[in-house]
């Protein structure tokens, strides 16, 4: 095994997913096949954001950085998990894993950010329609999607460089088809102490103040919507909230599923497919429900598609 000095290894082994060596062939057409789905899907979101303007609303304008946002997310792990598969070559170089530690936990901080924004602004069109056009602002929108990059980056930041000061020196196999920063701290053979500390407060930064946040916003919601009178009303409140209650669902599902229910120390089978379940599968039903959901996302894309058969 290489060393790149006596406190670090020069590369890990992913082990990959617990599938049968047989398997490997089916299950990696089947992963390329929801990956392609899910950079196109997004790029289609992006492309009917971009191309009507009747979609230049602060939905849309959150919508289209969430829809690159998961293009991003799912490219950081799922290339090189084909790539392993076909190949049989597990190895990810120390540098490549702590780069992809970085940009997986940026992008899921951003994800988690983002369906914040996009709950506040549920909340503002619901609960106060009349003053939605002053509230929402272009600036507030501009501000709202910085200061998601900042936070997200800072604390991605402050993880990596954490996780670089560890050391490294024994086993160097990750029963992982990425580089997963729970994993890496247990194949650590340093003291984890303050990492494991900063994981917890960032957590609640990150995850659950955000998780708590959508849940009042949609709470207020809940309630604006019971004194709706019209039945008609009732229904476009319910039809323009559902796209994004399916979204927060499913991300906010599969983390707690991972994170509040553990598996055991002598399994990690549970961990990495609960991944699976966030870092391809999710990103990849998005576009389906904004689409199938949606009715102007829906419109949209008939009237490009009515376009383009009378062209």
């Amino acid at each position: 095994m290489g060393r790149e000095n006596q406190s670090h290894l020069s590369e890990f082994l992913l082990l990959g997913l617990p599938i049968r060596p047989e398997q490997q062939g089916v299950f990696s057409a089947l992963f390329l096949g929801m990956y392609l789905t899910t950079v196109l899907g997004n790029l289609l979101i992006l492309l009917l954001i971009r191309l009507d303007p009747h979609l230049h609303t602060p939905m849309y304008f959150f919508l289209s950085h969430l829809a690159f946002t998961d293009i991003t997310f799912s490219s950081v792990t799922t290339p090189k998990m084909l790539m392993n598969m076909q190949t049989q070559s597990q190895s990810i170089s120390y540098a490549g894993c702590i780069s992809q530690v970085y940009f997986f936990l940026m992008l899921g901080c951003l994800d988690s950010f983002l369906l914040t924004s996009m709950a506040y602004d549920r909340y503002v069109a619901i609960c106060h329609p009349l003053h939605y056009i002053t509230i929402m602002s272009q600036s507030l929108c501009f501000l709202l999607v910085i200061v998601s990059w900042i936070l997200s980056s800072a604390s991605a930041i402050l993880h990596t460089l954490l996780l670089a000061r560890l050391s490294f020196c024994g086993d160097n196999l990750l029963p992982h088809f990425f580089c997963d920063l729970a994993t890496l701290l247990k194949l650590s053979t340093s003291d984890t102490t303050v990492n494991e500390l900063f994981i917890l407060t960032v957590g609640v930064v990150v995850v659950t103040l955000p998780f708590a946040c959508i849940l009042v916003s949609y709470g207020c919601i809940g309630a604006t919507i019971l004194r709706v009178p019209s039945t008609k009303g009732l229904y476009k409140a319910l039809s323009t909230c559902g796209s994004h209650l399916s979204v927060v669902a499913l991300y906010y599902g599969t983390i707690i599923g991972l994170y509040f229910f553990p598996s055991s120390n002598y399994s990690n089978d549970k961990d990495v497919i609960v991944a699976i379940l966030y870092t391809l599968i999710t990103p990849m039903l998005n576009p389906f429900i904004y689409s199938l959901r949606n009715k102007d996302m829906k419109g949209t894309l008939g009237n490009i598609l009515s376009r383009g058969t009378f062209s």
